[in-house]
């Protein structure tokens, strides 16, 4: 059943390998064969069209925390995962609308930024060293975990003896390209990965649909799934599955989900400093505009193949018999690996020549999210730590320098502490709950900074602080309450919050660094709108359907 790497295999990895490198290098010596300045370093020049900017915040989201932790939840929970996916299209689509006017009118180079311009740089400070100890020592780390576990599975012996060698590959990888080449590089070589990873995912599904059962078939395989695997196919989960508790039904679409997507889609530096690199506020809005309509198809990709693994394990009358599945995905305490079910796939189905094809498509997931992180963080770092703590009149050239030995060391700290990771079942779930922890409070202040000019910086300090012991006390066993539901309590009340501190501590009608709002602000385009309106009647649809 199991197809080794072939000399084939090998080759078409490393030759995309190089072609990554290579273009990277190369797209990255611009006009004059080098970095001019900072902005070029960090915004790509603010030079992206908007193609590459919806490319490339793709090819940023998508990783191994997709391919392999959404693909074990699939296994666990079904499609009602794919909420992230669907509802991160929408979600970008109001990013783009009501965020991103502003981000861009304010000239900012980082999120962090926007903080200082709105509250102050005390605030701005301590939010940058949350974000870059996040990026380092949960997204890297977990990113460079799981991808050096998959390839381990998929290449190696499946018994973790490759996890080590494989952090290291991918962590040569990221850095060959990005230290040197910045934004610029890691956005045009992310065009690259797309193409990759979306046929590598589409190869992969098809692939395994098609040994379902013995018969064979894709069309066979997939009606074969929905048959026997009907309960998978619901995207609101009922109070009574085991699984209420990580997506809890109805709450998902109007509760805790629009925390987690809108703190991740229009906060998160390494998502959003794509958008900040684009032409111009237009090209940036159709650039997310085009992202929605990728995220649409992407649970075809991460998600379904977790339930092809879910109904092969299960062993329903009909199916294809799998020798030795269920030693594979059940550990020694009697639990289930969910998380082997992607590379496992690949490693017994896909045949070689196409193997290649497959892992560099994985790879490419790993490598430009890696990438992109270690970008973030350098940028957080040096413009607003370095520059102004360190040496606020650095050159150009300093900064830029700054920049990439920040992100040498980011990327060798979580080299080291990504091996002590070890395994956690459904990754991907474990991620999003501790994020959530701090993202309500953090999207509070945001929220209220934005369209709210009564907020003061005393209240969004305060705000944050009580935040986090919201959050813990929703966490109390007596309480009993899904986490996402957490999520969104914790964000209103903390908005209660900042409220409260505003209006009970200032004389002021309005803060003085409030924004000014006005309905030309929020003005988009016609084909801005037009695509945003055919994303929502999809959206419709899709729930309609697997509702």
């Amino acid at each position: 059943m199991v197809s080794q790497f072939s000399f084939l295999d090998y080759f078409i990895f490393f030759a995309y390998g190089v072609v990554i490198i290579g273009t990277g290098l190369w797209v990255s010596r611009g006009k004059k064969g080098h970095q001019r300045n900072a902005e070029d370093y960090f915004l790509a020049s603010k030079s992206l069209p908007w193609w590459a900017v919806g490319a490339s915040l793709i090819a940023a989201n998508i990783s191994a925390e997709q391919f392999i932790g959404m693909s074990g939840s699939g296994f666990a929970i079904g499609l009602a995962i794919a909420s992230y996916e669907w509802m991160a299209a929408i979600t970008l689509i109001i990013v783009a609308k009501y965020f991103l006017p502003i981000f861009i009118e304010k000239e900012l180079y980082t999120i962090p930024e926007f903080i200082e311009k709105r509250y102050s740089t005390n605030l701005k400070t301590i939010l940058a060293i949350f974000w870059i100890a996040l990026f380092v020592f949960v997204n890297l780390t977990s990113v460079l975990f799981l991808g050096a576990q998959a390839i381990d599975t998929i290449i190696g012996t499946g018994d973790g003896s490759m996890v080590i060698y494989a952090i290291i590959g991918l962590a040569f990888i990221a850095a060959a390209y990005s230290l040197y080449g910045g934004l610029s590089a890691v956005a045009w070589t992310d065009v690259i990965q797309v193409v990759f990873l979306t046929l590598g995912g589409m190869i992969t599904t098809v692939i395994a649909l098609n040994h379902v059962t013995p018969d064979g078939g894709v069309l066979n395989g997939l009606d074969f799934i929905y048959e026997h695997a009907g309960e998978k196919f619901h995207m609101i989960l009922k109070r009574d599955n085991p699984e209420f508790f990580n997506l809890p039904g109805i709450a998902v679409l109007i509760g805790g989900m629009w925390v987690a997507n809108l703190y991740y889609w229009g906060f998160n530096q390494y998502i959003i400093q794509r958008a900040l690199a684009a032409k111009s506020l237009r090209e940036a809005q159709k650039g997310l505009v085009f992202a929605g309509f990728l995220k649409l198809f992407i649970p075809v990709f991460v998600v379904v193949p977790g339930i092809i693994t879910y109904v092969m394990f299960s062993h329903p009358e009909g199916a294809a018999v799998i020798p030795g599945i269920d030693e594979i995905f059940t550990k020694p305490d009697g639990s289930i690996a969910y998380d082997k079910a992607y590379p496992w796939l690949i490693s017994s189905f896909i045949p070689s020549g196409l193997k290649g094809v497959v892992v560099a498509a994985l790879v490419a997931a790993i490598i430009s999210s890696l990438a992109s992180m270690l970008n973030s963080t350098s940028t957080i770092f040096t413009m607003d730590i370095y520059k102004v703590y360190i040496d606020k009149n650095a050159s150009d050239k300093k900064t830029v320098m700054v920049g990439r030995t920040s992100a040498f060391l980011a990327l060798l700290t979580a080299v080291i502490v990504a091996p002590l990771l070890g395994n956690i079942p459904q990754m991907f779930q474990y991620i999003q709950q501790y994020t959530g922890m701090v993202s309500p409070g953090i999207l509070a202040v945001f929220l209220m900074g934005l369209f709210w000019k009564k907020t003061t910086n005393k209240a969004a300090i305060v705000g944050i602080l009580v935040s986090f012991f919201i959050a813990f006390a929703l966490k109390a066993p007596v309480i009993d309450m899904p986490w996402m539901d957490q999520m969104l309590y914790t964000l209103l009340l903390t908005m209660v919050v900042i409220a409260g501190v505003s209006l009970t501590t200032s004389n002021d009608v309005d803060d003085p660094k409030g924004i000014p709002l006005t309905a030309k602000t929020f003005k988009t385009g016609k084909s801005f709108n037009i695509s945003a309106y055919i994303i929502m009647i999809i959206l419709v649809v899709l729930y309609a359907v697997f509702w």
